[in-house]
């Protein structure tokens, strides 16, 4: 952390010291000072105290050191002497190039305070090197005939050194046909030139060796040399000549590269170099050197490039014939290039119409024209189609034909076409070209939609989930874009009476139908209504498709109990004689579903009974009836819990509590109440006690209250003895009528019970069966009539 922080310190610093730096040059005349380079490191510069009228110590006190721009350090200061000292060697060559003079500039930093001041150093140039010719040899032929007087450009020499220490002057080595003139170009550079003296002879001399010399002007000078060869050239008095001034010569366009085109020859009457003839293009042009090749020595044209009739039918090409004296002699020689069938037909479209509408006839789908290349046969051409297009080709003026529809297009039977056209010359061998365009047709709304199915049934069970999700309709139509785009919806309902907006809706968008409300199979089992499906074109389409909604059955109804009726006032109580046989009815349980199918199949069974074995329950039509004969040992009272349960899935049920009395006879004097008669009675006065506890405020109706109710229930358990049970007031009721065989019992085995309820023993008044005939209202005779049983039928027994 704490390096990481001098280095944010240091850069700051070094920012600031720029900004300072730019300003203070800004506002600083600058110290002067010039050294030599190449001294050694550690040489004197100046004294910058003395320079800058500064006393020595303050250097020191004020932490003086010596900077620049490219943080080379070729300067160091002794801050306790003033002097500046060359830090290392200088090169101005390499520090300056030729640019004079050589300055580097520097910047002294001083601080408390902060002060920069600018300092100068200028390097002066050392004569450190010699002139160099960057060609060692130099040669130059010169005709014999050349006058006096004649100049020769030479090459010049290079100098690194600047200022007099670079070139200054050029000497030849003593020879009696040249001398050397200086020339001196804008840009001050020397350049040598040799001036002939005296006329040269090839037959003296052939060929002469000169030195040539460059001095710069340093103390001492330095110099370079170079060899100057002069190769004297003999005259040539005859020039070459053509066999023939013109040639003329046809070749196809397809020839092969390399092959020869034509051989043109030359003679010369001089003899030696002066007779050897060397034959090249005269002022060729760029197409004319690419495509052809002289041979020199030979002349021998040969092709090197492709040629193209169609680009350059014909070329003229100048030979120039020269011998070895310089002398040449001239020729033209015509190339002549022959067409072929080499170039395809060509198809350029001027206008393309696509999409095209499908109700529109005889319209121009594309305009387009033909041209081939070649010439003659070779660019002839024909134009065709397939025929089994609605398409057809019609030729306007000169080489432009238009593709038009030859009849209505229908874009549900083919949405696009693909046209080949094809164009053939009438060459050899003949060549064509094949274009291919593809033409859209675009819809137009001339198709309904169409649903999938005409009518649609949708199974949707009871008790649904609102807005649910319970079937679609899809519709197609064979139009295309906004034709094609199809919203669903529901038409009017025909019925008044079904409140359709109120049971479905239906998704504009994909036709997905939904149950805004739970249905209910046993309030509506089906409904029907029609959906319209309607495209986006124009003018609008549509149609409609029937949709028939079946609601299934869900086991949501558990079965109902009609008899014996279960909230009825006093407990239903069953009397069955001791002497009743094997298979004798006791009663019938008699229940509803409201469920159907399956869901409303409902079984019976004795779930509880108080004497197990005693009492068995038809599981198909709920008869109660006894399993085996009575005994005395039998208890008198009987509780029976019957199950009721459906068929459905899951499967719900219902119960009932049946109350069995057996007596001995229809006629004993005292026929005991259930022990439900205390508990019930003991339950209301808890009920009261309860409500009156609630209400009350004061204590002392409270306590009263207590006293009450303990007397109350002291009287009532003394008045009901062990072992007597007392039948609830009241009587069954007297009109019931047995329902195809599975509702209540039949008239034989219905009785009415009379009790007088006024004495403490509940004393049993009367039992009579109930028979259409009138009867007293209470009669001391006991009649029992008990049907033949079949022990042999199937029970449920506990």
């Amino acid at each position: 952390m704490e390096n990481g922080g001098e280095d944010t310190l240091q850069t700051r610093q070094v920012l600031l010291l720029f900004v300072l730096l730019g300003v203070s040059q800004a506002h600083s005349e600058p110290g002067s000072f010039s050294v030599a380079e190449e001294m050694q490191s550690g040489s004197f510069v100046g004294n910058l105290a003395k320079d800058l009228g500064l006393e020595v110590g303050e250097l020191s006190s004020r932490g003086a050191q010596v900077v620049s721009n490219d943080n080379k350090q070729s300067l160091q200061l002794d801050i306790n002497t003033g002097d500046l000292l060359l830090s290392q060697i200088l090169d101005r060559e390499e520090l300056c190039g030729s640019t004079e003079p050589c300055v580097l500039h520097f910047q002294v930093l001083m601080k408390n305070p902060l002060q920069f001041l600018r300092i100068e150093l200028q390097v002066r140039d050392v004569n450190d090197h010699s002139p160099i010719f960057l060609e060692k040899e130099m040669l130059l032929e010169i005709p014999e005939n050349s006058p006096v007087g004649a100049v020769f450009l030479l090459e010049s020499a290079n100098d690194l050194d600047v200022g007099m220490n670079t070139v200054q002057s050029y000497t030849i080595s003593t020879n009696s046909h040249f001398h050397i003139k200086m020339r001196v170009n804008p840009d001050n550079r020397k350049y040598p030139e040799l001036v002939l003296d005296k006329a040269l002879d090839y037959e003296e001399q052939q060929e002469l060796s000169l030195i040539l010399t460059a001095l710069d002007g340093g103390s001492p000078p330095r110099s370079g040399t170079a060899l100057v060869r002069v190769v004297v050239v003999d005259i040539n008095d005859n020039c070459p000549e053509f066999q023939q001034p013109f040639y003329e010569v046809k070749i196809p366009e397809n020839s092969i590269l390399g092959s020869l085109v034509i051989t043109v020859t030359a003679w010369d009457l001089d003899s030696g170099i002066n007779g050897e003839i060397s034959y090249t293009f005269s002022h060729a042009s760029e197409d004319i050197q690419k495509t052809f090749k002289i041979n020199q020595k030979s002349g021998e044209i040969s092709l090197t490039a492709s040629l193209d009739f169609e680009t350059i039918e014909s070329y003229s090409v100048i030979i120039q014939a020269t011998d070895g004296g310089g002398l040449f002699g001239k020729s033209t020689v015509r190339i002549q290039v022959m067409d072929v069938n080499d170039n395809v037909p060509e198809i350029a479209v001027s206008s393309i119409t696509s999409p095209i509408p499908e109700n529109s006839p005889e319209t121009a789908v594309m305009v387009f024209s033909i041209r081939d290349r070649d010439s003659g046969e070779n660019g002839r051409t024909i134009c065709s189609i397939p025929e089994d297009l609605p398409f057809l080709l019609k030729s306007s003026f000169e080489n432009y034909y238009t593709l038009e529809t030859e009849k209505t297009l229908d874009r549900e039977s083919r949405a696009q076409y693909n046209i080949t056209i094809t164009v053939t010359d009438f060459g050899t061998p003949r060549l064509k070209t094949e274009h291919s365009i593809i033409i859209l047709v675009s819809d137009v709304n001339d198709n309904a939609p169409a649903f999938t199915q005409v009518s649609y049934t949708l199974l949707v069970r009871e008790n649904n989930q609102p807005a649910m999700h319970i079937g679609s309709v899809s519709a197609t139509d064979r139009d295309s874009g906004t034709n094609a785009q199809i919203t669903y919806s529901l038409l009017p309902n025909q019925d008044p009476h079904l409140p359709l907006t109120s049971l479905v809706s239906i998704n504009a968008d994909n036709g997905q139908l939904f149950a805004l409300r739970a249905l209910d199979f046993e309030a509506l089992q089906a409904f029907e209504f029609h959906v319209g499906a309607t495209d986006q074109g124009s003018p609008l389409l549509s149609s409609q498709a029937l949709v028939r909604v079946v609601v299934l059955d869900d086991n949501d109804n558990s079965p109902f109990v009609l008899y014996p009726m279960q909230n009825a006032s006093a407990p239903c109580t069953e009397l069955v004689p001791r002497a009743a046989e094997q298979g004798y009815l006791v009663t019938k349980v008699v229940a509803v579903d409201g469920d159907s199918g399956q869901n409303a199949w409902l079984s019976y069974q004795l779930l509880k009974a108080t004497e197990p074995g005693l009492f068995g329950v038809w599981a198909h039509n709920g008869e109660v009836r006894t399993t085996r004969l009575l005994s005395e040992r039998d208890a008198a009272r009987h509780r029976l819990v019957v199950l009721v349960k459906d068929n459905g899935e899951p499967p719900l049920s219902a119960s009932v509590t049946l109350h069995v009395l057996l007596v001995d006879g229809f006629s004993q004097p005292y026929l005991p109440l259930p022990e439900v008669a205390p508990e019930r009675s003991q339950g209301d006065s808890l009920t009261v006690y309860l409500v009156i506890a609630l209400a009350s405020v004061s204590s002392l109706f409270l306590f009263s209250v207590l006293v009450f109710v303990a007397v109350r229930l002291c009287r009532r358990h003394r008045a009901a003895p062990l072992g007597v049970y007392s039948v609830p007031e009241g009587h069954f009721p007297g009109h019931l009528v047995d329902v195809s065989g599975t509702g209540t019992l039949s008239q034989s085995y219905q009785y009415e019970v009379c009790l007088r309820g006024s004495t403490g023993t509940n004393e049993f008044k009367f039992l009579k069966p109930i028979i259409p005939n009138p009867s007293p209202q209470c009669s001391g005779k006991e009649t029992e009539e008990t049907p033949p049983f079949n022990s042999s039928f199937g029970f449920n027994i506990q």
